[in-house]
């Protein structure tokens, strides 16, 4: 539990500030606030099928979570560097889709390890975790728009997304 704990605190700080980065790059990418909408919109598309993919399956694995971790982070590094909206729309089909997945698979798996009685405690922390560090990474995701470029504002989340997916997969083997 301690692993998946690590994950969303890692994961939540880095990855799921693409609501920071995307704004900007929209803007100075593909051209205005429209393409961010789209984005988004696109995005949710994603979440669902993310959401809707998970919750079929009877047992959720580690090897489907440590999946949408890596989905999640090939997805922000591809659609940081999208040329076009066109191919911005179909990275982030997937990057919905892996941070959804994430999500649900993680919250399954604590159910599914946690002995009865705590539960309830370890969906808590999982959640203080998940919520709790997003503010960490917003304003370190806003210098690296601000100061490098909106690109890597989002890529930086998919590059340590990665490490964190080849780490976990590493130690629950």
């Amino acid at each position: 539990m301690a692993t998946m704990f690590s994950v969303y605190l890692i994961v939540s700080t880095f990855a799921f500030n693409y609501g920071v980065a995307l704004p900007k790059l929209a803007d100075v990418r593909w051209g205005d606030a429209r393409a961010f909408g789209w984005i988004m919109a696109t995005t949710g598309i994603g979440n669902l099928a993310g959401a809707l993919l998970t919750a079929r399956l009877k047992i959720v694995s580690m090897r489907w979570f440590v999946s949408n971790i890596a989905l999640l982070g090939m997805s922000g590094i591809g659609l940081a560097f999208a040329p076009n909206l066109l191919v911005a729309f179909l990275w982030s089909v997937p990057l919905g889709l892996g941070g959804a997945a994430m999500i649900a698979s993680g919250n399954a798996i604590s159910q599914q390890e946690s002995p009865p009685d705590m539960r309830g405690r370890l969906l808590a922390l999982t959640a203080v975790a998940f919520l709790g560090s997003t503010p960490i990474g917003g304003p370190i995701t806003g210098l690296i728009a601000d100061h490098i470029s909106p690109e890597w504002s989002l890529a930086y989340g998919g590059v340590i997304t990665l490490i964190c997916a080849a780490v976990t997969a590493l130690a629950w083997r």
